[in-house]
């Protein structure tokens, strides 16, 4: 899965999470708002209680989102502590340091904000607000209170006066107006109206009031006035500044014309148009002091929804500095973990690595020239690989051509006493000698003998020719080591060998049996070299980046000027042997790419060291 599509699946994922939460929103929110309703809660009321609860979930959500997230940053800077991961220290001290920056001037903006809000809050709820409301809005209730009195006692007046009339007459129509209109101007009304029961009779308006038409009371209005006898309500006027304040009262049922039948009781409507300004005053005293007893009941939300945004914005705050200090420890640790990710794998013989990453002022000045320098180590080792093949070539032309000639008088050496032995058994014969039978009895012993000799040579000389190149496996070190060196435990008494194998070298990739072979090459040599008391020791470990085998021993040492030589094959210092022990062991180590080299042991002897990539 590459970026992009790790990038859309976690912003999908998001949107799923985002998603989700939204709908427990809305669920909660739906939820509580039936339960305000069921309490048969004020409407302001009921939206005031329903905004502080969502305020309430978001300002929940986003502290446990932001605990969250700065938790699990905390979690994993200190897993990776823990594992010792490279760069991990300097992350979790820088955002530390970022955290503990921002966190004591947050802490007391905190507390200082908590301080003044709680009395802020204590001083807006203690100051004198709520009696001067109390009042005003007893001064408007009793001011609507009077005027309803006063329409309702103008309302029974009016229904005594109306008494002897027929208000169901057409012909008493015109007396019933005069009346009505007689008594608007002394009660100094704005309107009057006459219904039956429910149904409309006859209205009169105030012209100087403003009213055009007659507000329609409302069904509801005149029917708890003929259920209870009496009724009050507030309305707009129509077509008029102000509001109107209604009253209603109710006479009995009176009997109609024909027996048993019962007429709807008659009810008199009277009004008063209040001042617009006034209307005004009185129902903003009226808001106001409702306004102020929620706000009373709601006090305590209101703080802890304060409190919650505080606490928020402080996690916020500390969110975006421990992600700062992040975001900056990356672009200085990740760069340093590709250097040292790189160190490693060239360190390994990779020198094809080059470090792929982002980075900016001197840390990108440093990883340029860190590739580079690898870009030139590369170069270098192709040019050396090359000048050593071409050298390896030389070097094997040179030794062959040695080889040769050594080949060569190694041979004749055996053929000068077969050819003498050959013509003193022809001489023999010639002559008639009776030694003729021991002559050919000596001649034979001496052809055989020499002949051996030279089959020997040709066999070594063609298992040196023939061996195969290097198969390289994954290799038990310290196992090809002791097996090696067990062969050679108390073979010469008094001298110790002895193994030092470090960890580190454990393991290798090369060719077991090749490698065994030179060992034990070596070995027989250093062994017949050391003279009791004294020590061989084979020591194997890692040194930039390359594997250093060294057989080490107190001996005779190397006599002066052999040590150019003692490589080349059919060159011994033993002054028996075929001289290709050490030959196999250079075309062993050159076959693995490596080198071999002979020095001084101090204070006496002499240390072989292969070194293999």
């Amino acid at each position: 899965m590459d970026l992009r599509e790790k990038l859309l699946r976690h912003r999908k994922d998001n949107r799923l999470i985002i998603a989700g939460l939204g709908a427990l929103l809305l669920v909660f929110t739906a939820v509580f708002f039936y339960l305000q309703r069921g309490r048969d809660l004020p409407s302001a009321l009921v939206a005031n209680r329903v905004l502080l609860f969502v305020l309430w979930y978001a300002n929940v959500v986003l502290i446990l989102t932001v605990l969250f997230v700065l938790l699990r940053n905390l979690f994993k800077l200190v897993i990776e502590r823990r594992h010792r991961i490279l760069g991990s220290t300097f992350k979790l001290k820088l955002v530390a340091t970022y955290v503990g920056l921002s966190l004591i001037p947050v802490l007391l903006l905190f507390a200082i904000a908590t301080e003044l809000l709680q009395g802020s809050i204590d001083r807006w709820f203690n100051t004198p607000m709520a009696p001067v409301l109390e009042r005003g809005n007893a001064v408007a209730q009793a001011l609507y209170d009077r005027i309803e009195r006063d329409n309702r006692r103008d309302a029974r007046r009016t229904l005594r006066e109306i008494r002897g009339i027929d208000v169901g007459r057409a012909e008493e129509r015109p007396r019933l107006t005069r009346r009505m209109q007689e008594l608007l101007g002394e009660m100094e009304l704005d309107l009057l109206a006459v219904y039956e029961g429910t149904d409309f009779v006859h209205a009169v308006l105030n012209p100087q009031s403003g009213l055009s038409d007659l507000p329609e009371p409302g069904r509801d209005f005149l029917g708890e006035a003929v259920a209870t006898g009496t009724a009050a309500r507030l309305l707009d006027a129509p077509e008029a500044p102000g509001r109107l304040v209604l009253a209603a009262v109710t006479s009995p049922s009176t009997a109609g014309g024909g027996a048993g039948d019962k007429r709807p009781p008659i009810l008199v409507v009277a009004g008063s148009l209040l001042d617009p300004g006034l209307a005004e005053s009185t129902d903003g005293l009226i808001r106001d002091a409702q306004s102020y007893r929620q706000l009373e009941v709601q006090k305590d939300d209101l703080r802890a929804s304060h409190l919650l945004i505080f606490l928020m914005v402080t996690l916020l705050i500390l969110l975006a500095s421990s992600w700062v200090g992040l975001y900056l420890a990356r672009r200085v640790t990740v760069p340093i973990q590709a250097l040292a990710e790189g160190t490693r794998r060239i360190s390994g013989g990779d020198l094809s690595h080059r470090v792929d990453v982002e980075a900016d002022d001197d840390l990108g000045v440093l990883v340029e020239s860190f590739n580079r320098m690898t870009q030139e180590l590369e170069s270098n080792k192709a040019q050396l690989e090359r000048s050593n093949r071409e050298l390896v070539e030389a070097q094997q032309l040179a030794a062959w051509n040695e080889a040769a000639r050594r080949i060569a008088h190694e041979i004749r050496n055996p053929l000068t006493p077969i050819r003498l032995a050959a013509e003193r058994m022809l001489r023999k014969k010639q002559q008639g000698d009776p030694g003729l039978g021991q002559a050919i009895e000596d001649g034979v012993d001496i052809i055989v003998r020499e002949v051996v000799t030279l089959e020997g040579m040709v066999d070594e000389f063609s298992r040196y020719a023939r061996m195969p190149r290097p198969r390289p496996d994954h290799v038990d070190l310290s196992r090809l080591v002791g097996d090696a060196l067990n062969l050679y435990r108390n073979l010469k008494p008094g001298v110790e060998v002895e193994a030092d194998v470090d960890p580190s070298a454990a393991s290798a990739w090369l060719d077991g049996e090749q490698i065994r072979r030179a060992l034990i090459n070596l070995l027989d040599n250093a062994v017949e070299a050391t003279e009791p008391p004294g020590r061989v020791t084979v020591a194997a470990r890692r040194e930039n980046g390359h594997l250093e085998i060294r057989v080490a021993d107190t001996g005779r040492g190397l006599p002066p000027g052999s040590r150019e030589k003692l490589f080349l094959p059919y060159y011994s210092t033993k002054g028996r042997g075929t001289g290709l022990g050490l030959a196999i062991v250079h075309r062993i180590v050159t076959e693995h790419q490596g080198t071999i080299r002979v020095e001084d042991n101090v204070p006496k002897g002499t240390v072989f060291t292969m070194e293999l990539p």
